[in-house]
């Protein structure tokens, strides 16, 4: 046997060896994959409507107005070669850096807590928007966007607390309430005046020393003052802001007779602001994929996305969102006519 041959032979299982390791080694990437979808016009598991109505009429009319989701891949889990690879030859996948996906010194129930409150905020401004464009005026509030689950607030006071007063003063911003409570450093009760569900209620806690400052354990966010209660049974799983567009004009056709959507099933994304703008998210693609799969047939995509969709082309109509009004006379002109010229990118 030649020398060349004997290197040959030791070395081809070195290289199988090597390259099986090669694979399995984690890199610095994370993932995306099409997430679920949800109905916002539909029923949740307990065969409730999703958008519930206490003080105006509702109009529970056909059609399917759905948010979209994507799937990160695991907190801490870096893909292996192989399996970025898989997912990369996937077209309705994304590979993306690591520290986009979970960014660095953020715990996994950081994350989690971040969505949640993220959720909270984009239901409201939702509410606001779509009551704004039906002519009403809603003014903005500080309120409870989260509980920690171990703090002095904890069943006392509830996601969506409005804040009126605090220890007899009333509330103009979030700084005020935070403030107050540093100044009950010396263990004495703090007393809020809030609003509930339109009811007012005084609550009185004793705040403890966390990282060394006097708090009552909450989280505060942008609140509203609504005319009249509006409420989303959204699956407490999903966490994010980028469903305030699809929100709003779900809560919108809720609140007026008819289907917004002439009874088609139309999907998006897009976060909020209480100005109505929509505003970019991340995962276009895979959303795109998402409500395809669900059977959308129009998909609106924030103005800043525009340059993510270049060149795809899905079995669906993509439609520039720039504000939620826009949105709407949009959808509204699609009804009317399925060929009709619409905003694109």
């Amino acid at each position: 046997m030649s020398q060349r041959l004997i290197a040959a032979c030791i070395a081809a299982p070195l290289v199988l060896i090597l390259g099986g390791i090669a694979l399995v080694v984690p890199l610095p990437y994370a993932s995306y994959s099409p997430g679920p979808t949800y109905d916002i016009l539909g029923k949740d598991g307990d065969e409730a409507e999703v958008i519930q109505v206490d003080g105006h009429d509702a109009y529970y009319d056909d059609g399917q107005i759905r948010f979209t989701t994507v799937v990160a891949s695991s907190y801490g889990q870096k893909l292996s070669l192989g399996e970025a690879l898989s997912r990369w030859l996937d077209p309705d996948k994304a590979i993306l850096p690591y520290d986009v996906v979970h960014p660095p010194d953020t715990t996994q129930a950081d994350e989690k807590a971040e969505g949640a409150v993220q959720m909270t905020t984009s239901q409201d401004v939702a509410k606001a928007v779509a009551l704004t464009e039906l002519g009403y005026e809603v003014p903005t509030a500080v309120q409870v966007a989260m509980v920690d689950e171990e703090g002095p607030a904890k069943d006392k006071l509830l996601v969506r607390d409005v804040f009126k007063e605090v220890d007899g003063e009333p509330v103009t911003d979030a700084d005020q309430i935070v403030e107050a409570v540093r100044k009950h450093d010396d263990g004495s009760l703090v007393e809020f005046r809030i609003v509930r569900e339109q009811r007012e209620l005084t609550v009185r806690l004793k705040p403890e020393e966390i990282d060394g400052k006097p708090r009552v354990g909450v989280t505060l966010g942008l609140g509203y003052e609504f005319p009249f209660a509006i409420n989303l049974r959204v699956d407490p799983t999903v966490g994010g802001p980028s469903a305030g567009l699809m929100f709003s004009l779900a809560i919108y056709d809720t609140l007026t007779p008819g289907s917004l959507t002439g009874g088609a099933t139309v999907a998006g994304t897009g976060e909020l602001a209480g100005d109505g703008k929509v505003g970019p998210i991340g995962g276009i693609e895979q959303k795109i994929a998402g409500a395809q799969a669900a059977g959308a047939k129009l998909f609106f995509v924030p103005k800043d996305n525009c340059s993510d969709v270049k060149g795809l082309d899905p079995d669906l109509r993509l439609v520039k969102a720039t504000t939620m009004h826009e949105a709407r006379l949009a959808l509204e002109t699609w009804v009317d006519d399925p060929d009709a010229t619409l905003p694109t990118c």
